[in-house]
C-alpha cells in the first residue's frame, strides 16, 4: 500500500472510532474500550481484504466476518455503514427497543452481520462450521473471526481450534484482539494465556504476530495468510484498550461503561483533532 491508502484507512478507522463513541453515548451502555482497540482490524478487514457487497449483503460467495467478541461491535456497526450496509444515523439508536442495531450482533436484523454473537467462545466456534461448509461445497469464500484475549479463556475456543486444524481449514483467519485487559482486569491476572502464540502453534495453526494499529502488518499477515495451505491462521495482534481516546486507553473500567456528556465531547474533540491530523498529511 502507498502513503495515500494508509491514510485513507486511517481516517476511516478514525471514523469508526468515532461511531463507537457516538453509538455507546447515545445508548448510555455498551463497550467502547474493546470498540476502540480492533476498530484498525475491522477497517482493514472491510476496506481492503474482504470480498462483500453492501447491495447484496446476503451474497452466497461473499467471505464471511464473525465478530466472536460481540460485545464489541459499536465499531464493527461504524464500520457497515461506511462501508453501505446502512445509514450512519443508525448508531444514534445503538441498543434502543427495536432499532436495528443491538448491544451484540444480530444476524436477523442487521444488514452485514454473518452471525449472531455475545456468549463467548461461540463465535469462533460458527466460523470454523462456516469454513468447514466452505470447504465441502467447493467455494473458495474465505472466514474471519475477531476475538478478544479475555474470551480466549474459555474452554470452547480451544475446542473450535482443536476442530479448525483437524479439518485444515486453511480459509479461516483467526484474529486475537490482544489488548490486555478484560472485564476484570488485566488478562495476564485473571487467568493468564500466555505463550498464546505457542498454544494456537500446538493446536495446528500457522501463527502470526502483529501490531494490530499498524495497516501494513496487518496487510501483510492477511497476504500471508492466503498463502498458508492445510491449516487455519491465528493472527495475534496487539492492541490498545480505548484506542485514540486518551482517558480510555488502558483502562480497564471503560471495558463496559459509556461515555457521560462532558467525556463524549471530549472523545469526539480529540478523535477530531487526529482526523484533522492525518488529513494535513495526505498528497
Amino acid at each position: 500500500m502507498d502513503s495515500s491508502e494508509i491514510k485513507q484507512l486511517k481516517l476511516l478507522a478514525n471514523k469508526a472510532r468515532t461511531g463507537a463513541i457516538i453509538g455507546t453515548y447515545h445508548a448510555k451502555s455498551g463497550h467502547p474500550g474493546g470498540s476502540l482497540s480492533a476498530a484498525d482490524i475491522f477497517t482493514y478487514l472491510y476496506f481492503k481484504e474482504m470480498r462483500v457487497d453492501p447491495e447484496n449483503p446476503a451474497w452466497e460467495d461473499r467471505d464471511r466476518f464473525v465478530l466472536s467478541k460481540g460485545h464489541c461491535c459499536p465499531s464493527l456497526y461504524a464500520v457497515l455503514s461506511l462501508k453501505g450496509f446502512f445509514d450512519w444515523d443508525e448508531l444514534l439508536s445503538l441498543r434502543h427497543v427495536g432499532a436495528m442495531l443491538q448491544g451484540h450482533p444480530d444476524m436477523k436484523g442487521t444488514p452485514g452481520i454473518d452471525m449472531s454473537t455475545g456468549s463467548l467462545g461461540q463465535g469462533v466456534s460458527a466460523a470454523c462450521g462456516m469454513a468447514l461448509a466452505a470447504k465441502l461445497d467447493n467455494k473458495d469464500y474465505r472466514v474471519y473471526t475477531v476475538l478478544g484475549d479475555g474470551e480466549v479463556e474459555e474452554g470452547q475456543v480451544w475446542e473450535a481450534a482443536m476442530f479448525a486444524s483437524h479439518h485444515k481449514l486453511d480459509n479461516l483467519v483467526v484474529f486475537v484482539d490482544q489488548n490486555g485487559l478484560q472485564i476484570d482486569g488485566p488478562v495476564t491476572e485473571v487467568a493468564g494465556i500466555e505463550p498464546l502464540d505457542k498454544k494456537f502453534e500446538a493446536f495446528g495453526f500457522k501463527v502470526l504476530k502483529i501490531d494490530g494499529h499498524d495497516f501494513e502488518q496487518i496487510k501483510d499477515a492477511l497476504d500471508t495468510a492466503r498463502t498458508v495451505k492445510g491449516m487455519p491462521t491465528a493472527i495475534l495482534a496487539k492492541t490498545v484498550k480505548g484506542k485514540g481516546v486518551s482517558f480510555m486507553e488502558n483502562q480497564v473500567g471503560w471495558h463496559g461503561v459509556a461515555p457521560n456528556k462532558e467525556q463524549y465531547a471530549q472523545a469526539v474533540f480529540e478523535l477530531k483533532k487526529q482526523a484533522l491530523e492525518i488529513k494535513g498529511g495526505l498528497d
